[in-house]
């Protein structure tokens, strides 16, 4: 899926943060909870490198949840990613801290997401993005829809248009 109306590369040349939801988004939405209360998420690691890529070139990434996960935390540590906020509903209200953490204003950050509860940080961000098959709230919110599924690739195609903005693959090409 293409975005709404394009986004020049000078907009995503900008992006100094990347914020994003976990469920829906980083993963397909889909949690295996076993009998013993064990969680199990799948992560693609073509969005792993993706965020590898995008710390390299020093792009700040955040994952904002509304909910707790040991699979999120664990697949957070890996990829270190330096803001991982877990059991927060009001994701505005997270990005806009994390924007007076890091001195930035709207035009600077994406947030991606999936859910109601995402369509306001999405509406508010300088890009705002979400995926095929979220739900109409965020969809409606984004300026950017991406072609890649949720967990399967989705994050990595955001990172690549920031990095090629900057003519940054993020491995030193």
């Amino acid at each position: 899926m293409a975005p709404k109306t394009p986004i020049p590369p000078a907009a995503w040349s900008r992006i100094a943060l990347f914020a994003m939801d976990v469920d829906g988004i980083l993963t397909d939405g889909t949690i295996h909870v076993s009998a013993d209360g064990t969680e199990t998420k799948t992560f693609s690691v073509l969005d792993g490198l993706g965020l590898v890529r995008l710390a390299a070139a020093g792009v700040v990434t955040a994952w904002i949840s509304g909910r707790h996960s040991g699979a999120t935390t664990v697949r957070g540590a890996e990829l270190k990613i330096p803001h991982l906020v877990q059991g927060k509903n009001d994701k505005l209200s997270v990005l806009c801290e994390l924007a007076a953490q890091h001195r930035l204003d709207a035009s600077q950050i994406a947030y991606m997401g999936d859910d109601d509860i995402d369509a306001p940080a999405i509406a508010w961000a300088g890009i705002g993005v979400s995926v095929p098959t979220a739900m109409p709230s965020a969809l409606a919110a984004a300026g950017y829809v991406t072609a890649r599924p949720a967990g399967l690739g989705a994050v990595r195609e955001i990172c690549d248009l920031i990095l090629a903005s900057r003519h940054d693959t993020g491995n030193g090409k």
